[in-house]
């Protein structure tokens, strides 16, 4: 009995010492977060990218959780615009690649994901990234196709590129 109990204590020992390596700074993770201020001005700028274009859209941005920071949906855009916007945000988030290359790469299942509640594969999704950290994604609908979706969005993402680039 006394043997495998000393065998018992030996192999908790051991595992402890496998991990025991961590530090308290490996435990607490420093993460980047895109404040509501500059998602809006994201959003923002897609909006106003498309209304230029001629198109009615709407701009969704999420966090890197997934969650909603921003939403704008010009006056006359279809209330639709603001589910597909804020999926095609979802995707990124999923993914970790914009949606238009997440339909490239994996068009295959394209059916079964459109499925899954928050993700729809369409072009139109851009990740947002600010010291190469995904920090965010973009989503817009509205514009006749996702490839003009995703120019909004580019737009958007333009118009705080600097902040996002010295963001440390």
């Amino acid at each position: 009995m006394r043997t495998i109990f000393t065998q018992a204590v030996v192999f908790l020992v051991a595992v402890l010492f496998m991990t025991a390596p961590a530090t308290a700074t490996e435990e607490v993770l420093m993460v980047r977060i895109i404040s509501s201020d500059l998602a809006a001005k994201i959003a923002k700028g897609a909006v106003h990218a498309c209304r230029k274009k001629g198109y009615q859209a709407t701009a969704v941005v999420l966090d890197r959780n997934g969650d909603i920071m921003a939403a704008q949906r010009d006056t006359l855009a279809s209330r639709y615009t603001l589910e597909i916007a804020k999926r095609k945000a979802g995707t990124v988030i999923l993914s970790g690649v914009n949606s238009g290359d997440m339909l490239k790469n994996r068009g295959d299942i394209r059916p079964e994901l459109n499925h899954m509640q928050g993700l729809i594969i369409m072009g139109g999704g851009l990740q947002i990234r600010a010291a190469g950290s995904l920090v965010g994604a973009v989503g817009v609908s509205g514009a006749p196709g996702g490839d003009i979706d995703a120019e909004c969005a580019q737009a958007g993402l333009d118009a705080v590129q600097e902040t996002l680039d010295f963001a440390d």
